[in-house]
C-alpha cells in the first residue's frame, strides 16, 4: 500500500487482472450525442497526444467480440461516433487484462425514447489512467489532463480521481470491491452505463477534482459562493470557461483509511456543501453488493 492508496491486484486463474486501482475522469452531459460527439472527439484526441496513440489497442465490436484499434478498427470507431444516434464505444488498452488505459462513451438522443422518458438521462464519457502514470507524471499533470479534456465538453458535472478498475460484471469482483471500499472511501466505484442512464444533472459524490457545470453551480452561487463556504486548507476552486468550475481536494488524490483515521475532512466538507444536489444510486449492484450496500456507499461522506 502506498501512503496514498492501496495497491490492488485481483488476478483470473488465466493471471488477468479483475480488479486494480486507477484514476478515472468522467464527464456527464445533459445533451445529445449530436451536440457534443466533436466535444468528446477531441477529448479522446487530447488523451491519446497524452498517453500515446498506441495505450489504445482494442474495441469491443459492440456484439462481444473485441477486435484489434487497427486503422480498420478506428475507422469503424470514427463512424460508430459520428453516424450512429445512439453510440456505444468502449476501448481499452490490451488483451492481456492489465486494465490500465480505457475510453468509455455512452451518447444518448435526448429527444427519442427510451431517454426522452428518463430525466437522469446523459451522454457520458469515461478515461482510464493507471496510477502508474500518476506516479510517473505527477499529479499536477493529471489535473491539467482532466481540464485539457474537460475544455470542450459542455458537461453539468464531471468527475476525476482514484477508482476501482476492473470486470463488475464477474463473479466475485464486487465482493473483493466490498472488503474494501468503506476503508477506502477516495476510491471511487463507476458505473457508466447505469449512471448515463440516471446521473442527470445532479452531481456524484466528491472526488480529487469535482467538476460542477449548470445548473448545479448557479443554484451554490456560482465559484465564489463555493470559494465562501469551503474553508479546507488545501481545497481550491478553479473558474473554468462557459459558466463551469472545478474543485480540486488537494494536491493528490487520496484513498482514505478509516481503519487510521485518515476520513478525507474535505471530501466531507464538499459532499455536505453538494447534498441537495448529490445523485444516489436506486439499486444494488447484485448479491456481493446490495441495496443496503449502496446507500451505505453513497452516503460515505455524510454520515
Amino acid at each position: 500500500m502506498s501512503e496514498r492508496y492501496p495497491k490492488i491486484r485481483i488476478h483470473a486463474r488465466n493471471g488477468a487482472v479483475l480488479l486494480r486501482e486507477g484514476v478515472s475522469i468522467s464527464f456527464y452531459m445533459r445533451r445529445s450525442h449530436q451536440d457534443v460527439v466533436h466535444g468528446v472527439m477531441q477529448s479522446l484526441e487530447s488523451y491519446l497526444r497524452v498517453v500515446g496513440s498506441k495505450a489504445l489497442g482494442w474495441y469491443d465490436d459492440g456484439e462481444g467480440t473485441w477486435r484489434e484499434l487497427d486503422a480498420v478498427g478506428w475507422a469503424h470507431t470514427r463512424r460508430e461516433l459520428l453516424e450512429k444516434r445512439w453510440p456505444l464505444v468502449t476501448l481499452r488498452d490490451a488483451l492481456d487484462g492489465a486494465l490500465r488505459y480505457g475510453f468509455d462513451y455512452r451518447g444518448k438522443s435526448l429527444d427519442e425514447l427510451p431517454a426522452a422518458d428518463e430525466p437522469g438521462a446523459v451522454s457520458a464519457v469515461s478515461f482510464w489512467l493507471p496510477t502508474e502514470f500518476l506516479e510517473e507524471h505527477g499529479p499536477n499533470h493529471v489535473r491539467e489532463l482532466a481540464l485539457e479534456l474537460a475544455a470542450p465538453l459542455p458537461f453539468c458535472s464531471g468527475h476525476a480521481g482514484l477508482s476501482f478498475i476492473g470486470e463488475f460484471d464477474l463473479p466475485g469482483v464486487l465482493r473483493e470491491i466490498r472488503e474494501r471500499c468503506f476503508r477506502h472511501p477516495g476510491l471511487d466505484l463507476p458505473d457508466l452505463g447505469e449512471h448515463s442512464w440516471k446521473v442527470g444533472t445532479r452531481i456524484r459524490a466528491p472526488q480529487w477534482l469535482t467538476f460542477l457545470g449548470l445548473p448545479v453551480l448557479g443554484e451554490v452561487g456560482g465559484t465564489e459562493g463555493l470559494r465562501s463556504r469551503l474553508f479546507s486548507a488545501e481545497t481550491t476552486v478553479q473558474e473554468m470557461e462557459g459558466g463551469r468550475a472545478v474543485v480540486t481536494l488537494g494536491p493528490w488524490p487520496e484513498a482514505g483509511d478509516t481503519e487510521r483515521g485518515q476520513v478525507l475532512p474535505s471530501y466531507r466538507e464538499l459532499a455536505c456543501l453538494l447534498e441537495p444536489w448529490l445523485y444516489h444510486e436506486e439499486r444494488g449492484r447484485n448479491l456481493d453488493f446490495t441495496l443496503e450496500d449502496v446507500r451505505r456507499w453513497d452516503r460515505r461522506f455524510l454520515g
